[in-house]
């Protein structure tokens, strides 16, 4: 089961969060945007149960069976984008017209890819105090984050299960490609792991949101307007 927020009224918006955040980081985001909006835990993350396996598809999968079937836009963040992608293919069953991935890490060395699978292979680190664990998840997450630690047995752990760093590359050329949505790519000026030319691989005019980082929806949610504004028409 999917832990999902809903709020206001009009045209749906779908936003994805990245790996190790939970929905909460689209907090100050939702608050401007005019329309209705979705905001799950992705699977996994949060208050959001775990998957036996993970890769793109199953969590697209899953997102899927929380949209209305009715037309939505999709914001997603890093990993969250390449899940609203994925819903964009039409695949899922989820008719998207406009899907914007920011902050989306375009190419992957085998170094990268062998590190990821081996924090997917460790079990999750157990702390004594919630503080520590709550310190360990905002690493991860690359933000603070309120509902990123839970209690166990023996103490408190960040609320991620860490099968998800196992999700692997996306294709994200085969992805943009089977969108049957509008697709816009966007990064932080500033966003190491998301240079405008790479983007540029995938579509030829990237958003370059001026003076923002990675987490652009978290530390400049203002910046994202521009995007907001085309999602809205």
């Amino acid at each position: 089961m999917l832990h999902v927020e809903r709020g206001g009224n009009g045209p749906l918006l779908v936003l994805l969060h990245g790996l190790g955040a939970t929905g909460e980081v689209w907090e100050q985001v939702v608050a401007g945007w005019h329309g209705s909006w979705l905001v799950p835990d992705l699977p996994g993350h949060g208050r959001s149960a775990p998957l036996d396996r993970y890769s793109f598809g199953s969590l697209a999968a899953a997102v899927a069976t929380v949209v209305p079937r009715e037309p939505v836009a999709v914001l997603g963040h890093s990993l969250g984008g390449v899940v609203g992608l994925a819903l964009a293919s039409g695949w899922f069953g989820v008719e998207v017209t406009t899907a914007v991935g920011v902050g989306i890490k375009v190419r992957w060395t085998d170094e990268e890819l062998a590190k990821a699978a081996a924090l997917a292979a460790k079990p999750a680190k157990v702390f004594a105090t919630r503080d520590e664990a709550a310190e360990r998840a905002a690493k991860m997450a690359g933000v603070p984050l309120r509902h990123g630690v839970s209690e166990v047995d023996g103490g408190w752990a960040p609320a991620l299960d860490m099968g998800a760093f196992g999700v692997g590359r996306p294709d994200l050329a085969g992805l943009v490609m089977a969108a049957q949505a509008h697709v816009v790519l966007a990064a932080g000026e500033n966003d190491p792991m998301c240079p405008r030319e790479h983007l540029e691989e995938l579509v030829p005019e990237p958003v370059v949101l001026t003076g923002a980082g990675h987490n652009v929806h978290v530390e400049s949610p203002s910046a994202l307007s521009p995007l907001l504004a085309q999602l809205a028409r």
